[in-house]
């Protein structure tokens, strides 16, 4: 198992009521960055990484969102180049490159070469459609996002492993000289990991292309049925998918006492938290979803990945709209029940080392993932609160689970290759999850259950 650490690298000195009032981290005006925070907050964020290397994490992950104080990293492929020289032996884990807002995947495939070559092989290149609203920030038609995902793609790959000069004629890109001098260290090209909240197309496609798939904290039964997606297109495929496939990443908090990892774990709904990423107007773009995706993201009870709820965001938003004074202590306190019941459902998980631990084996036990990534606090913690997190995780937590992993066998995708494993036809694929213990804490229903509700 390789145990990754990410962090959305949020600008810590946002106003929070600006948030609220806004109902959105996307969209605030940028008159309240201060040049001199953020520049602070960026020079921290890059020793943060370097910190997870000296504790002893395998990885490194970033992301990339656009206008969105939530997330700094608006160009994380300049952050990754400064770790690919700054670290020495951490993997670089971009989750990912938004490939339907690009513009120009010729490129995107230089820059990511540099880094594979500028880090001796250390890079793992992920692709995103992008979040909704990053298609209303690039001007990028939400309508053929898919089709421009797919061709920037194939397009990318042919650039790395395509001897040039040759011209190339797409329906979406058009490049009349195709020879990237600088190609990367890997070969043919670094790995791809590719991930995703609940989309059984992008789950299919990573199947087809023997991709693993990290899910991103969604709740765990929704993403059980998706792995048995991603299994069952495997199989088409005439290969038995494995926890080499999968990955998920965690928003995790660990302190000396549960009550002192909860209070930390507020972090997470500063602003509204991850449910005030974007509007739903921003969010969830006309033709940017199929039909079946937005089916199973309404699945999630509260239609968000980290599950907290927007009901008082929106009621937030009329009240202000109809000129009431909004009472933020009450928006606030209704926010840390939100977040109380997603730690039940454990798609938060904070608290002791103990309790961390013992929580994060059910989550492993279930999901039988090949990589686990700790997401660390969100909002103004302090870098003492945010290191100390990091550092209790890696000496106390990390460990355990490095045993546990081995108990249950979990390979990542370095250990053994995805779509190694054939299927002889005819041949029923095996499970790729274990749903019983969710039976148990009676967070997922039965089968039989389902069906009669």
């Amino acid at each position: 198992m390789k145990i990754g650490y990410f962090t959305e690298r949020p600008y810590r000195s946002v106003p929070e009521d600006e948030v609220f009032k806004n109902r959105s981290f996307f969209g605030l005006s940028n008159k309240f960055f201060d040049p001199i925070k953020g520049s602070a907050d960026y020079r921290y964020y890059i020793e943060e990484y370097r910190y997870a290397e000296e504790l002893g994490f395998d990885l490194v992950a970033l992301n990339e969102h656009h206008g969105n104080p939530f997330c700094l990293g608006s160009v994380m492929n300049v952050e990754a180049s400064v770790l690919a020289y700054a670290t020495k032996r951490v993997k670089i884990v971009l989750i990912g490159n938004p490939l339907p807002v690009l513009k120009h995947p010729l490129r995107m495939a230089e820059e990511l070469a540099e880094i594979d070559l500028i880090s001796q092989g250390r890079l793992i290149s992920g692709w995103v459609r992008g979040a909704g609203s990053e298609q209303f920030f690039n001007n990028a038609n939400p309508a053929y996002n898919r089709e421009l995902f797919n061709e920037a793609h194939d397009f990318i790959v042919q650039a790395w492993t395509r001897p040039g000069p040759w011209r190339y004629e797409g329906e979406h890109f058009h490049y009349r000289h195709v020879n990237p001098w600088a190609l990367p260290y890997q070969k043919p090209h670094p790995p791809f990991w590719i991930p995703g909240i609940l989309s059984p197309e992008t789950v299919r496609w990573c199947a087809e292309h023997r991709y693993p798939y990290i899910g991103l904290g969604t709740e765990m039964g929704p993403t059980c049925d998706l792995w048995d997606i991603y299994a069952d297109e495997a199989a088409k495929y005439g290969y038995q998918a494995g926890t080499e496939n999968f990955g998920y990443l965690l928003p995790t908090v660990v302190a000396e006492t549960d009550e002192k990892a909860h209070q930390l774990a507020t972090n997470f709904i500063f602003g509204g938290g991850q449910n005030a990423f974007a509007r739903p107007e921003w969010a969830m773009p006309s033709g940017y979803n199929s039909k079946t995706a937005i089916r199973m993201l309404a699945k999630q009870p509260t239609g968000s990945w980290l599950g907290v709820s927007g009901a008082n965001l929106e009621k937030l938003g009329a009240d202000e709209n109809a000129g009431a004074k909004v009472d933020y202590k009450e928006v606030k306190e209704k926010l840390e029940s939100g977040l109380k019941r997603i730690e039940g459902r454990l798609q938060l998980i904070a608290g002791s080392p103990k309790t961390v631990l013992e929580r994060i084996k059910v989550v492993l036990k279930v999901l039988r993932p090949g990589v686990f990534i700790m997401f660390n606090v969100q909002g103004p913690a302090t870098n003492e609160e945010r290191m100390g997190n990091m550092r209790l995780f890696a000496q106390e937590v990390m460990p355990g689970i490095r045993e546990y992993s081995k108990e249950l066998g979990l390979l990542d995708s370095f250990e053994r290759e995805p779509g190694s494993v054939k299927l002889q036809d005819g041949a029923p694929r095996a499970s790729v999850n274990n749903r019983e213990p969710l039976y148990e804490l009676n967070l997922y229903k039965r089968p039989e259950q389902r069906a009669g509700a």
